[in-house]
C-alpha cells in the first residue's frame, strides 16, 4: 500500500477522570508513515509543555503519536481526530477517507471556552466552572473547526457554524448563517451563506445563497453524494437533493430532489399539448441548467443556459 494512503501526527489527547478520551489536537499532521528514527517517547518541546492536567475541568492532557491507514475504518478517538484534522488541513479531500463507524469513536463532549470536558463532570463542577469564568458552549460529538485548525486564506464569520473535518479551500467565505459539516467543503473560492451537508463538495466560484440547503447522506439513508459544480448558484432559501454540474442556477426558494417532476421547457410541446418531463435524478450532475418555478402553473422547469454561471465578488474572496 502507498505511504500516501497514510497520515501521521503528534498530538495532545485530553482524557477525563473516568479515562474517556475526549479529543486529540494535531497541530501539524502530515501525509505518510511515522518517520524512521522518531521516538514517540520524546515529544516535541512545544507540545510537551502543554501536556499538563487541568484540575478545573478534571482532565489530563498527554502527548500521543498516531498514524492512520486512510483505507481502514477508524479504530480509536485519536485515530478519528487525525482523520478530521487531515481533512481540515487539506491533506486529503472529502470522500477519500474511510470514516465508517466514526461516531462510535467520538464521545459526546461538553465543549467549553477552556477546552473539552466530560458532560457528567461539567454538571458536577458547574459552580467551580462559573467561578473560573468557564462557560459551556455545546454538547456534541464534533467540535468547532477553529478550535483546532485555522485554514489559510479562508474567512469564517461564526466559528460555531463550521465543524472540524470541513475542507475549505483558499478564497472561501463562510458567512454568519453558512454551515459546513465534516467531510464536506469547497474545492475553490466559494461564497457559503447556506448549508453544506456531510459528504457534499462545492466547486470553484460557486455561491450557496442565504438559507439554501444541500442535502447530505446522513439523514435519509441514501448513498448518492451530492456535489455542486463550478460557477453555480444555489439561490436564497433554495435546496437540492441532486448534484449540479457547472454553470447552473437554482432560483430562490426552489427545492429540487431526485424525485421532483421537472418540465423540460426547451423541448417542443407535444401534439396533445403536454410537455416532456424528467425526474430530478435524470438531470443530476448536468451542466448549464436553470431550474425555476413557473409562476403560472407552479411546475418546476429546467431551461438550458448559455455561457458561464455566476461571478463572485473578487474583493470578498481575495
Amino acid at each position: 500500500m502507498s505511504d500516501q494512503r497514510w497520515v501521521w501526527g503528534v498530538g495532545l489527547a485530553t482524557t477525563s477522570a473516568n479515562r474517556t478520551v475526549l479529543d486529540t489536537w494535531f497541530p501539524a499532521p502530515a501525509a505518510g508513515r511515522i518517520p524512521l528514527g522518531l521516538d514517540p517517547a520524546i515529544p516535541p518541546d512545544e507540545l510537551d509543555r502543554h501536556a499538563v492536567p487541568d484540575p478545573r475541568r478534571d482532565v489530563d492532557v498527554d502527548v500521543v503519536v498516531v498514524e492512520v491507514d486512510l483505507d481502514a475504518a477508524p479504530a480509536s478517538t485519536p485515530d478519528a481526530y487525525l482523520r478530521l484534522h487531515a481533512l481540515s488541513h487539506r491533506i486529503v479531500a472529502p470522500n477519500t477517507v474511510n470514516l465508517d463507524g466514526i461516531f462510535a469513536h467520538l464521545p459526546i463532549v461538553a465543549w467549553t471556552n477552556a477546552g473539552p470536558m466530560h458532560p457528567e463532570d461539567a454538571a458536577r463542577l458547574r459552580p467551580f466552572l462559573t467561578r473560573e469564568g468557564i462557560q459551556l458552549q455545546g454538547l456534541d460529538k464534533f467540535p468547532r473547526l477553529l478550535d483546532y485548525v485555522s485554514p489559510p486564506g479562508v474567512r469564517i464569520a461564526d466559528a460555531s457554524r463550521v465543524r472540524l473535518g470541513a475542507y475549505l479551500s483558499p478564497g472561501t467565505t463562510v458567512m454568519h448563517e453558512g454551515f459546513v459539516n465534516f467531510n464536506a467543503g469547497t474545492l475553490g473560492s466559494s461564497m457559503v451563506e447556506g448549508r453544506i451537508s456531510q459528504g457534499v463538495v462545492v466547486g470553484d466560484g460557486s455561491d450557496i445563497g442565504g438559507g439554501a440547503s444541500i442535502m447530505g447522506t446522513l439523514s435519509g439513508g441514501g448513498e448518492h453524494r451530492v456535489s455542486i459544480g463550478a460557477r453555480t448558484l444555489l439561490g436564497a432559501n433554495a435546496g437540492v437533493g441532486i448534484s449540479l454540474g457547472d454553470d447552473c442556477v437554482v432560483e430562490a426558494g426552489l427545492y429540487v430532489t431526485a424525485g421532483s417532476k421537472i418540465v423540460l421547457a426547451d423541448e417542443p410541446t407535444r401534439a396533445d399539448g403536454s410537455r416532456a418531463t424528467a425526474k430530478g435524478a435524470e438531470l443530476s450532475g448536468r451542466s448549464g441548467i436553470l431550474f425555476r418555478r413557473n409562476s403560472l402553473t407552479g411546475a418546476i422547469e429546467a431551461v438550458r443556459r448559455a455561457g458561464v454561471g455566476v461571478t463572485l465578488n473578487d474583493a470578498l474572496h481575495a
